[in-house]
């Protein structure tokens, strides 16, 4: 099931937010992508739907295998493309913003078919 670019970003910042503390709880998401409570709460029961996410008994939020599989995908996209912006002399705030439209839009064989030509360059 193909999840909206929406769905992705929530995958990322539970990674991240992961990364950061450790555990994930839903206001610690809603403060990572500056929503509120309730969006976040909709997206978890549809990531838990879709098999990507656990809501464990104490409250706090557990990728699955395929949950962690595709937030790495993603997030391994967006510091890609938002350090190749920088280095290019994008301003970094604008390079963020523009690194998480592309990571929705390209294809994963595009994807590699650019980090292969970049890494050979």
């Amino acid at each position: 099931m193909a999840l909206t670019s929406a769905m992705e970003d929530y995958l990322e910042a539970i990674l991240m937010v992961k990364q950061q503390h450790g555990y994930v709880r839903c206001v610690d998401v809603a403060e990572q992508l500056g929503v509120k409570k309730p969006s976040v709460s909709r997206a978890v029961k549809e990531l838990t739907k879709s098999g990507h996410l656990v809501k464990n008994a104490n409250g706090t939020l557990s990728l699955t295998e395929a949950g962690l599989q595709l937030a790495e995908q993603i997030y391994e996209k967006h510091r890609f493309f938002t350090e190749r912006l920088i280095a290019a002399g994008v301003d970094p705030k604008i390079a963020e913003h523009d690194a998480c439209s592309i990571e929705h839009a390209i294809s994963a064989e595009s994807f590699q078919k650019l980090k292969e030509a970049l890494d050979d360059g």
